[in-house]
């Protein structure tokens, strides 16, 4: 069961950040401390969880805003938009190591479960 009294760390998805996750996430779990983060490598490189906006869905969007501006719209002109799809990764191998189990409504709930 996931608990809210546990020391956690989270971390912005960060370039620097993100292609170091291995290594925090190594730290994090020699040091029994879960973590979460914005972008899906984050859990796929060993961080307990991530939850963020789609990153494919941002780059789509923001070539539609390239598109019109090349058309001739101006960008001051143009509305500010809010991500609309967000994904959640769940690392299972670090829910283990650090002796958590995750709820099955959340696992349910993940876009991806990483064994």
């Amino acid at each position: 069961m996931l608990r809210t009294d546990v020391p956690s760390l989270g971390f912005w998805p960060v370039p620097w950040l993100t292609d170091h996750s291995a290594a925090i996430a190594a730290l994090a779990v020699k040091h029994r401390l879960p973590t979460i983060g914005g972008a899906r490598r984050f859990a796929e490189g060993g961080g307990l969880l991530a939850y963020g906006a789609s990153a494919v869905d941002t780059w789509r969007r923001a070539a539609g805003y390239v598109d019109r501006i090349l058309k001739g719209a101006t960008p001051a002109e143009l509305p500010i938009e809010r991500p609309t799809k967000f994904g959640l990764a769940i690392n299972l191998t670090t829910s283990t190591a650090l002796g958590l189990t995750i709820p099955h409504s959340i696992l349910l709930r993940a876009d991806q479960v990483i064994d």
